[in-house]
């Protein structure tokens, strides 16, 4: 008997077609979703290679305008998107030669702020995979129990116990429970790899950006931001140490 996928196809109920053709739906729009998660990582990440030394070369030199504008230049780095936002909110208050504890929280909240902006950015997709990887196996296990189904319908139907008799049946059956598997072996797999890969990601982004908090903070104990602190101290303090008239 012949048993080549062609015929077996066109020995198949269309029930079982449906089946067949929605796995492949799903291991098309999984494949596509997975490639394109990929190369925008590794996009991302060769642009951060090179973004990173030179952003923190101009907070060393407190070239502040420099780095937002290198920050604008890298768009598909994930940590100059997050950096070049937050200084972009911040920088009317820490341009005018001093920078305060006040400025310094606002550029925290900013920071964190394009964070879980990018962040849910990055993990775009990553539902698309596991819900694949998740529910494949059953869409094959439902072909499989209608694939049965037909087998002992067909048997009943010629009145023979032979193999020849459910043949179709089995084949379909089977077919199913492995285009399943096939289908969420490689979603299941770069879920993993993209959810790991996302983890180190955004564990890139909060290193630099607490880089760029000391950055900030250093400029409070600076020349500009210490005379005014000192400033406002000694103002707090000589209206603390004023004789109480009698």
């Amino acid at each position: 008997m012949n048993l080549s996928i062609g015929y077996i196809w066109e020995h198949s109920p269309v029930f079982a077609k449906g089946i067949w053709m929605i796995l492949a739906i799903m291991s098309l729009w999984s494949l596509t979703v997975a490639f394109g998660k990929w190369w925008n990582l590794r996009k991302a990440q060769k642009e951060t290679l090179k973004f990173a030394p030179e952003f923190s070369q101009f907070l060393e030199e407190d070239n502040l305008t420099e780095a937002i504008n290198l920050a604008q230049t890298y768009k598909k780095s994930h940590v100059a998107r997050v950096l070049g936002g937050a200084l972009d909110e911040v920088k009317p208050l820490i341009m005018d030669g001093s920078v305060t504890v006040s400025d310094i929280n606002s550029a925290e909240r900013a920071v964190e702020r394009n964070m879980l902006v990018e962040i849910v950015s990055l993990k775009r997709g990553l539902a698309i995979l596991a819900t694949v990887g998740s529910t494949a196996p059953f869409v094959g296990l439902l072909g499989t129990v209608f694939g049965i189904i037909n087998a002992f319908a067909a048997m009943g139907s010629a009145g023979s116990t032979g193999i020849a008799a459910i043949t179709v049946g089995i084949a379909e059956a089977l077919i199913a429970t492995g285009f399943g598997l096939m289908v969420a072996i490689p979603a299941v797999w770069f879920f993993n790899y993209f959810q790991t890969k996302i983890d180190n990601l955004t564990a890139e982004m909060t290193y630099v950006s607490k880089e760029m908090i000391d950055y900030l903070i250093k400029g409070v104990s600076g020349e500009f931001g210490r005379s005014r602190f000192t400033r406002e101290f000694n103002t707090a303090a000589q209206k603390g140490s004023a004789p109480i008239s009698q």
